[in-house]
């Protein structure tokens, strides 16, 4: 099995390989993580030929047993050596406990403990609860179009772009033929099997045919201000009766296994962050389009999302922002890094120019605002505010 490596996530690790620090890599089902730690392991065994590895995936059912933290820890223990232990366990919130058997094994000289898992919500409390302090957490996102380019040894051009834009990051597409009928019958397996076992099996929700019309509501009005009121009101234009806080509940358990990403508003002037009306974005844009197809009329849906995906993948914290009756599409922030980041489609009239270039402008002081827009060739620089055309984005903005 060739595995290609991604750089960033293997820099990100290095410096705390061999460290009293359990490595989490999270993210959504199907983007690699399970090839990170196999990478990893082989690396580890090739450099290391007298290192001890033990790893568990429990998607496979010779592991089924392993189910709590007493079957956890009698396996591992039975299988430690006296050289240097690695410990790999994939998809780890399908083990009861499991951070007990964490904590215990972190505390010995010779073993470092890599761990993934798909599930937010299960994360931010066991692990911040039980094991503050003695782990890292790497988020894994899908491919960025770069990556794309390497795995499907693609040209940098607009047609690899359009691929990109329909099919989305997902790296186990590399194994495929890049068609529609083929890739988003494999995007909707994924799909359905994140629903069905990381949300339905797991909170046995009741109310299944309404999870799947509110993910296709999500994809339908990608990049939309969304409420659960709204949401709620609509369903009743329908003629179908769900209260808010059901649908409050259902949207969280969908971002908690990183379907996609709710985005908050921001007010630029005073700093406040609104309580209501976000954005959602799907972190893959293919599992988006397997959902609703890939039309003609969501293109400026489809870029935005890509745009966001890419601050994502980059490391951004990520908000809409607000100045008075003016939108910017996002305001991005890492370290001491703010951009403000506008998208179009196509800056084809004086009338878009004027509104997108004239939104950025508004906002007074001294960070980077760029547009983004699906353009052939970029325009000058205009007061500041520099314009990438989407392809030059995705490959060039850091």
């Amino acid at each position: 099995m060739k595995i290609i490596p991604r750089k960033k996530y293997l820099s990100q690790i290095e410096p705390f390989i061999k460290k009293e620090i359990i490595k989490v890599l999270v993210g959504q089902r199907r983007t690699g993580k399970s090839y990170l730690l196999k990478y990893l392991a082989k690396e580890f065994l090739e450099s290391e030929p007298n290192s001890n590895i033990i790893f568990i995936d429990k998607e496979l059912y010779q592991f089924d047993f392993i189910n709590d933290d007493a079957s956890l820890y009698d396996y591992i223990v039975k299988n430690l050596t006296e050289t240097f232990n690695y410990i790999f366990i994939d998809e780890i919130q399908d083990i009861k406990n499991f951070e007990k058997v964490l904590r215990d094994l972190n505390k010995r000289e010779n073993v470092d403990i890599y761990i993934t898992g798909s599930n937010a919500k299960l994360f931010s409390s066991e692990l911040a609860t039980h094991l503050s302090g003695r782990y890292i957490e790497i988020k894994v996102n899908p491919l960025s179009f770069t990556e794309f380019l390497i795995f499907h040894n693609l040209p940098n051009n607009d047609d690899s772009l359009m691929k990109y834009l329909r099919f989305g990051g997902m790296p186990y597409l590399k194994n495929l033929a890049l068609e529609e009928e083929i890739v988003f019958s494999y995007l909707k397996d994924i799909f359905n099997t994140v629903l069905l076992k990381d949300i339905i099996a797991r909170y046995s929700l009741r109310n299944v045919d309404f999870l799947f019309k509110l993910s296709e509501y999500l994809a339908e009005n990608t990049g939309n201000l969304i409420s659960a009121n709204r949401i709620s009101e609509y369903l009743k234009s329908q003629r179908i009766k769900i209260p808010v806080n059901t649908v409050v509940n259902y949207l969280s358990l969908l971002v908690s296994t990183y379907l996609v990403e709710k985005v908050k508003r921001i007010n630029i002037k005073g700093k406040k962050i609104f309580e209501v009306n976000e954005k959602y974005y799907f972190e893959d844009i293919g599992l988006r389009n397997s959902l609703i197809g890939f039309r003609a009329q969501d293109i400026s849906k489809i870029i935005e999302n890509a745009v966001f995906a890419h601050l994502i993948f980059l490391g951004y914290d990520v908000k809409i922002g607000a100045l008075g009756d003016r939108e910017i599409d996002f305001v991005a922030q890492k370290k001491n890094k703010t951009v403000y980041v506008q998208v179009s489609y196509l800056l084809s009239d004086e009338k878009t120019i004027e509104r997108e270039f004239g939104n950025l402008l508004a906002i007074n002081d001294n960070y980077e605002k760029i547009i983004v827009s699906m353009d052939k060739i970029s325009f000058d620089n205009y007061k500041g505010i520099n314009h990438y055309t989407l392809i030059n984005f995705l490959t060039d903005f850091e």
